[in-house]
């Protein structure tokens, strides 16, 4: 069973969850951003190090705490690194954000429109390894381009078909079937999606839960259903490629969608700044992230 005090800050406290989660394929950009050139490193090491550190400085900023941050979803390898002397998912918790696992090994080539997820035959003892390390929760991103019913349909059943397994464990799945937000078909998207993972969480059993991780939808609203369904215990957004302040902007026009961003959380930070610059820049944008999580305004 999920950790009880996590599973109630999760389903009843005001914040949002901050995806500290980039891969190898998005920690280069993740670096750039941050406000490297890329030749800082040289080797997947020397990356992978930078990217730790930039993470434990932003959980090791006083302003990231649990007041509005509720959970933290965090890379493998940050999974099993430290902060201050501690496994990051403790000190994480000595916060009051609760940790989450990305456990998905990638995307796999576009068919019918969608990205399915790589195979993960390993899962089950990633699975075991997260429950030892204390995670409360998995995260897993597939993605659609078009608004094709066949991949849609696929993408949900591979994702419900891994939640199933996650929640084998005792674990919280984050069920991430992204929509593209460029895509000329985005709003059609959204609907298949939203009518597909309806069917899905109706055949769930009784007592488990899960949490969705959406594109903010084209036409606000969309996704009601998922925010009330009594399988959801959260429905999060992620920014897709929007601006901190669109993200915002859009996230606030849906009531019960809360952010789960990464860019939008990330962008005006910078490795070269002063510790009170990092945390003034940091605190703005917690707060701006927040806001638009719990102060909803009319579409």
């Amino acid at each position: 069973m999920p950790n009880h005090d996590m599973l109630t800050k999760v389903k009843s406290a005001n914040g949002f969850i901050a995806a500290l989660d980039q891969s190898g394929g998005s920690t280069p950009g993740a670096l750039k951003g941050y406000g490297y050139k890329g030749d800082e490193w040289s080797s997947d090491a020397e990356m992978y190090d930078l990217v730790h550190k930039m993470r434990v400085r932003i959980i090791s900023s006083p302003v990231f705490n649990g007041d509005k941050v509720l959970g933290a979803i965090l890379f493998e390898r940050t999974m099993d690194g430290e902060a201050n002397g501690q496994p990051v998912p403790a000190y994480l918790w000595s916060k009051g954000v609760v940790p989450f696992l990305k456990i998905d090994k990638g995307l796999a080539d576009e068919a019918n429109g969608v990205q399915l997820m790589k195979p993960n035959p390993d899962l089950d003892q990633l699975l075991e390894r997260a429950v030892q390390k204390g995670i409360f929760g998995t995260k897993e991103r597939s993605v659609v381009h078009l608004a094709n019913p066949q991949g849609i349909a696929d993408v949900v059943a591979q994702q419900f078909e891994v939640g199933k397994q996650v929640l084998s464990h005792g674990l919280v799945p984050i069920i991430e079937p992204e929509v593209n937000i460029k895509s000329a078909e985005r709003a059609e998207a959204d609907v298949l999606l939203r009518d597909e993972i309806l069917k899905h969480l109706d055949q769930l059993s009784e007592g488990s839960e899960v949490m969705l991780k959406l594109s903010i939808p084209a036409v606000p609203g969309t996704f009601d259903a998922l925010v009330n369904h009594p399988r959801v215990l959260r429905v999060v957004a992620l920014s897709g490629g929007f601006s901190r302040t669109d993200a915002c902007r859009e996230l606030a026009k849906n009531p019960g969608m809360i952010a789960s961003f990464s860019r939008a959380l990330l962008e005006s930070l910078r490795h070269d700044t002063s510790e009170a610059d990092f945390d003034r820049e940091l605190g703005e944008a917690i707060d701006e992230i927040y806001e638009a999580s719990t102060d909803k305004v009319a579409a």
